[in-house]
């Protein structure tokens, strides 16, 4: 092995040591870190548009904290479709939302208060 390969191998390893290993998924959370929902969770946010058919709502929201997500306007899925018949373009609303497998969903969804 020459020097130059040497300097690689030693750089290449010096940063994997030093980079964050924040690519690995965790495994098994931590049970004091799991908390339940509390009320202080749910995002306010305003009803744009309304799809009873395909159970989705457009919200403009603020900061999602749970999912670190900054204030805009999107489409999510409605987990019970049933959530949407009191709701009207206008309204303001609190909501809490997750990710599964990739989309959006609302799993509760609130007239503000």
């Amino acid at each position: 092995m020459n020097t130059t390969q040497r300097i690689l191998l030693i750089s290449t390893l010096a940063m994997g040591v030093a980079l964050p290993m924040a690519g690995h998924a965790q495994t098994s959370p931590n049970p004091s870190q799991v908390a339940a929902p509390a009320s202080d969770s749910m995002t306010d946010g305003e009803v744009k548009k309304i799809d009873p058919d395909n159970g989705k709502v457009t919200l403009k929201h603020g900061d999602i904290k749970s999912l670190d997500m900054p204030g805009m306007t999107m489409v999510f899925t409605v987990r019970d479709k049933d959530q949407l018949t009191k709701l009207k373009p206008g309204d303001k609303v609190q909501f809490m939302a997750v990710q599964e497998g990739g989309k959006m969903i609302v799993t509760d969804i609130q007239p503000a208060r």
